[in-house]
């Protein structure tokens, strides 16, 4: 066994997984609340233009009460003729309550002296702009108490002379009456985005539905657990299922290719070198005890590659999975009756249900190569313990065997050479010498890793980590 760990994880880390349910919600909440928010201020600046020419409206009528009581018709004239009339208007009741935000003068074009002023102004200015040769004008001024009026102007001519009539009114309450109404717009939209968020995450997880079927579907092929996709779905994933399982059965077609050829690979070999084998033995010399030993190797050779390419063709079968707990409790009872001699206690630990991403032959190849080592060079303890894991660089799950002995041990040189292929530390006990290889080369096919290191037991301690099947 060796220190060194055979690894062939990508070193690289996995890309984090992104919620397409989650994508979709959140793309459509920030385009409806943009759409939410732009109707809106728009709801808000429609109000508030209609309001202010509501307000503007009010004004101008004001206005046109106050031209009319300015003039009056001397009857006894043999011509018509109007005169300016000191006007007491009190169109509202404001007008005549001191200091009350509506106010109205009238003063010459002329001259910034006022003629006649509302009894609400008490003697102070209503200091209006001037509006120049305009015919009116509209804007806002700040009141004899510091509070915003909004004041319109209206220019007339009455026996030739110019009059400006300027009425204003404070905007505290047509403010309000805006803030109330975008209060209660964005009250309103608010609820109406909940709602169509809710919607809108409604219509996501009843439209993805399907790619749950589809997920549970190859969940249980990579499991063992179905031979076939699911193919009853909606018309835009059917095609990927069908195209899937057309994959999953080429898979398995070449997978089953492969084994053949293998096998016919192995018995072409087989018999030849047998032949050289024994016509080299019974012929005798250094000619033949040479040719002997390189068919002996030459075999080895051939044993060590045939059975990777075998484990390589086994671990690119899709849907191959098994429970760890049955195999290991087979091997460790077979141990059990074949070192019964030497009485070794062997005890095993498995806190939890852990399936293994691949072939149980595999599974049990790797750990007998393991168990039956520690039991050969136990004195009378062998441990053996399974733990889940994850892979801190790729994030998958992984899962742990664990098998350690009270034997003699290794040294750190030793575990390293115990790995080379066809390599053997001690003639005396029987074995070809590829047991640990083929663990260490099966266990890097599988994307996992072999490791060897001392024990607390006083031996040797050989940690293998393989791929975990997650249920989902």
């Amino acid at each position: 066994m060796t220190a060194e760990s055979a690894e062939v994880a990508p070193n690289v880390k996995a890309p984090p997984q992104r919620s397409l349910a989650a994508r979709l919600v959140l793309v459509a909440a920030v385009w409806s609340a943009i759409a939410l928010a732009l109707a809106g201020v728009f709801l808000v600046s429609l109000y508030q233009r209609a309001s202010e020419r509501a307000f503007d409206t009010q004004l101008e009528i004001h206005i046109k009460a106050l031209i009319s009581e300015m003039l009056e018709t001397d009857a006894d004239a043999p011509e018509a003729a109007a005169r300016v009339t000191a006007p007491t208007y009190r169109g509202d009741p404001r007008f005549s309550l001191p200091l009350s935000g509506w106010y109205w003068t009238v003063r010459r074009a002329d001259s910034p002296a006022i003629l006649y002023a509302s009894e609400s102004l008490v003697g102070d200015p209503l200091n209006v702009p001037e509006i120049g040769d305009a015919e009116s004008a509209v804007g806002f001024i700040t009141g004899p108490t510091g509070d915003e009026i909004r004041v319109m102007q209206q220019r007339i001519s009455i026996e030739d002379v110019p009059y400006i009539i300027a009425v204003g009114a404070a905007t505290a309450g047509f403010w309000a009456d805006v803030s109330e109404f975008s209060r209660m717009v964005a009250i309103t939209l608010c609820v109406v985005g909940l709602g169509l968020i809710l919607a809108i995450f409604l219509q996501v997880r009843v439209g993805l539905r399907p790619l749950s079927r589809l997920r549970a579907s190859l969940s249980a092929v990579r499991q063992g657990e179905a031979d076939r996709i699911e193919e009853a779905l909606p018309r835009e994933i059917a095609p990927l299922a069908v195209e899937l399982n057309a994959l999953i059965v080429s898979n398995r077609e070449i997978v089953e290719r492969a084994r053949t050829h293998v096998g016919n690979l192995a018995h072409g070999l087989k018999t030849p070198l047998s032949v050289i084998s024994n016509e080299a033995r019974a012929s005798g010399g250094p000619l033949a005890d040479k040719v002997s030993e390189q068919t002996a190797i030459m075999s080895t050779q051939v044993q060590h590659h045939l059975e990777r390419a075998r484990m390589a063709a086994q671990r690119r079968v899709i849907g191959v999975s098994c429970e760890t707990e049955p195999v290991l409790s087979r091997l460790i009872r077979a141990m059990g009756k074949i070192y019964r001699e030497k009485g070794i206690a062997v005890t095993f630990d498995q806190a939890s249900e852990i399936r293994f991403r691949g072939e149980s032959q595999d599974l049990e190849e790797m750990s007998g190569n393991l168990i039956d080592n520690a039991c050969k060079w136990a004195v009378s303890k062998v441990a053996v313990k399974v733990e889940t894991l994850q892979d801190p660089t790729t994030n998958r799950d992984m899962f742990s065997i664990t098998v350690e002995d009270d034997g003699p041990g290794l040294t750190p040189e030793e575990r390293a050479e115990a790995v080379k292929r066809g390599r053997r530390l001690d003639e005396t006990v029987p074995g070809t010498g590829l047991g640990l290889s083929i663990v260490a080369d099966l266990a890097a096919l599988y994307g996992g890793k072999f490791t060897l290191d001392g024990s607390d037991l006083g031996g040797l301690k050989a940690k293998l980590i393989l791929p975990s099947l997650t249920r989902e």
